[in-house]
């Protein structure tokens, strides 16, 4: 192991656990960053979905990524609520694809529809039931219980740095029981530990910005 390669493990790796055991308190911070790379991974996968071929394999799928990327990111930024909906939004459809994959169906334009169904019912939800924390914290709990195993994954050399952008990370857990089971088990002790955290915290909404 490189010492940048080091470096870049050990950073990543206390991120995650910020994220994973304190990410509801953060979330303020975290918002704009969380909204940019759920539009470039939604971005990305709806260019998939209608022109088939592979994830981020065509300079379209890359720029219309960075696109809803930079919208979503200046969205969350500019309006919390909106940031909120949109992190309902990714948990929903990040759950609608996986069990369309846990079911053995390839990702297609079926698999992005039932995620974009879920992802709009989950926003709606979040909002309407009122269950932002909730949210936020099964979310960031998930987010960097992920961000923690790829820590360790790159320091294995399981996989590269630079094959982030193509959801190494889950792939892996995907596929290996072990990573699976450890990933589950980082998730739930960040989300019962935010839970007991923040029993009788709640996130303050900031002002928007522009208001």
């Amino acid at each position: 192991m490189t010492f940048e390669i080091f470096c870049m493990t050990l950073i990543a790796l206390f991120f995650g656990m910020a994220v994973c055991f304190n990410g509801y308190r953060w979330f303020i911070i975290l918002l704009p960053i969380l909204g940019f790379f759920f539009g470039f991974g939604l971005g990305a996968h709806t260019v998939t979905a209608i022109f088939e071929g592979g994830f981020l394999s065509t300079i379209t799928s890359w720029v219309v990524g960075f696109g809803v990327a930079l919208v979503f990111a200046a969205l969350s930024y500019l309006f919390y609520f909106v940031g909120v909906a949109l992190i309902g939004g990714s948990l929903g459809y990040a759950l609608g694809v996986g069990f369309m994959g846990l079911i053995g169906i390839n990702f297609s334009l079926l698999v992005w529809l039932v995620g974009m169904a879920l992802g709009v019912v989950f926003a709606i939800a979040t909002l309407a039931l009122n269950i932002q924390k909730y949210v936020i914290i099964i979310y960031t709990a998930l987010a960097g219980a992920a961000v923690i195993v790829g820590s360790f994954l790159f320091a294995f050399g399981v996989i590269q740095p630079v094959d982030v952008g193509f959801n190494a990370v889950g792939k892996v857990i995907a596929n290996s029981t072990i990573w699976l089971i450890i990933f589950v088990v980082l998730a739930v002790l960040g989300l019962v530990s935010q839970l007991y955290a923040n029993r009788t915290y709640e996130l303050a909404p900031p002002e928007s910005p522009i208001a």
